[in-house]
């Protein structure tokens, strides 16, 4: 039997198979993992960091067969589809048409399940909110043989569990979602050089309303003055141009590497470059859709660079009133530790709610980094970023997390227990059994 790993390789519990080919067997399916193994867990493309994606039996339900568009309306931009479509698959049809994803996250090879399951965010959080927020209605499969559709004035109270439920409501069988249009498929972006931390503050909050995305890179081994220093990117469709799908050259990272490529000198050598790189303080383009939201979809298997004992990502946000000294105390925690990520991204999220239970956005500041699984280094580290965002009433994101107190989770999330009431018994991942039992 073909087995699966989350795509940060941390923790390693190879997750055995039972695919599901189509949808009026998906019942079917799930019955006989179950009667074998009493719990599994709905698995899509496997890009989810953690071990929010991973069955505590070991034993999960692949929906990526799953990948039909099932209709259409090029009028409305409104698209009804499988779970196992990923969004890639969309682009590919809906671009040429005139439509976008409203809400995208960082890779393009997520499935419309798992966008769903994790309520996934993107550079435009602050204008459009969620990924939940543009889920029109579903069907959901329950292990009791019941099926049904929900939806924000229907079986509101499973539609708000499976929106950020990490796949322990049911099995969706597919969901309708709401486009956007665009004219073009070309992004003006606007890429800023800021010096340090108090920058970044003061061009999102000139920046951020002006524009349909906004994110930063920012260099996480910087130090002193020059602390938090990186480069701020804002965006917006272009409004004429041409409407066509990007076919970029892949380039794959072949094999597992015996140790990580990135280490302190790396690390240093890497964010010099990135950040002198551009050599003025303000540089305009216009670049594909493709190479702005997905850069990293360009390197195939990229998470091989990690090394066999993979990475975890910490990603956490942090509330508007605290986030400026919340992040700098972040920051200055990794520079001191001698670790940190070559990805480091940082942006502000808005107030816009999600219609569903465990969403991870809140108002304030979110900052994402990747770390080579060292586990001394890393637990040390991780507790310590841990005591500064449960300081600040911050939270952190369950679809990257392999590490989170259970406590933490229970308190920065105090509707787990809502979505515990509406779990199928039939569905645990290692996550859920992690954070609510322990």
């Amino acid at each position: 039997m073909n087995t699966v790993l989350s795509w940060g390789r941390y923790p390693n519990f190879p997750q055995e198979v039972h695919g599901v080919a189509w949808r009026d067997t998906a019942q079917a399916t799930w019955l006989d993992a179950r009667r074998l193994h009493e719990t599994t867990l709905p698995f899509g493309n496997g890009r989810s960091y953690g071990d929010s994606c991973l069955a505590a039996s070991g034993h999960v339900l692949q929906t990526l067969p799953l990948d039909r568009l099932i209709v259409a309306d090029w009028q409305s931009g409104v698209l009804r589809a499988e779970p196992g479509i990923t969004l890639e698959q969309i682009l590919n049809v809906a671009i040429p048409r005139g439509w976008m994803l409203p809400v995208t996250p960082g890779t393009k090879y997520a499935t419309l399940g798992g966008a769903i399951a994790n309520d996934v965010h993107g550079k435009n959080h602050h204008v459009r909110g969620t990924f939940g927020r543009h889920v029109r209605r579903f069907a959901l499969a329950r292990s009791d043989g019941t099926q049904f559709e929900c939806a924000p004035d229907e079986r509101a109270d499973f539609f708000a569990a499976t929106i950020g439920g990490l796949g322990l409501a049911g099995v969706i069988l597919w969901a309708e979602i709401q486009l956007m249009p665009i004219r073009s498929s070309m992004i003006e972006t606007t890429s800023i050089r800021f010096s340090n931390l108090d920058e970044f503050f003061v061009l999102s909050e000139r920046l951020d309303a002006l524009h349909e995305y906004s994110v930063a890179w920012v260099d996480c081994q910087s130090r002193g003055t020059g602390l938090g220093r990186g480069i701020f990117m804002v965006g917006d469709h272009a409004t004429d141009g041409p409407l066509e799908v990007v076919r970029r050259k892949k380039h794959t990272v072949p094999f597992t590497l015996p140790i990580p490529v990135f280490n302190p000198v790396t690390l240093r050598a890497f964010n010099e470059f990135y950040y002198q790189r551009q050599q003025r303080s303000e540089v305009r383009a216009t670049v594909s859709y493709d190479s702005y939201f997905y850069p990293l979809d360009s390197v195939l298997e990229w998470n091989r660079i990690y090394g066999r004992k993979g990475f975890q990502q910490y990603q956490c946000v942090v509330p508007p009133g605290v986030a400026l000294d919340a992040t700098r105390a972040i920051l200055d925690a990794i520079g001191r530790s001698g670790t940190g990520s070559f990805l480091a991204v940082l942006k502000r999220c808005g107030d816009l709610r999600s219609p569903g239970l465990l969403s991870f956005p809140l108002e304030g500041t979110s900052l994402a980094l990747d770390f080579p699984q060292r586990d001394a280094l890393n637990a040390r580290l991780f507790a310590e970023l841990d005591a500064i965002v449960r300081e600040a009433s911050g939270r952190i994101y369950p679809a990257k997390d392999a590490h989170m107190p259970g406590a933490d989770f229970r308190a920065a999330y105090p509707q787990w227990k809502q979505l515990e009431a509406l779990r199928d018994p039939a569905l645990l991942s290692r996550f859920w059994e992690r954070t609510t039992r322990t």
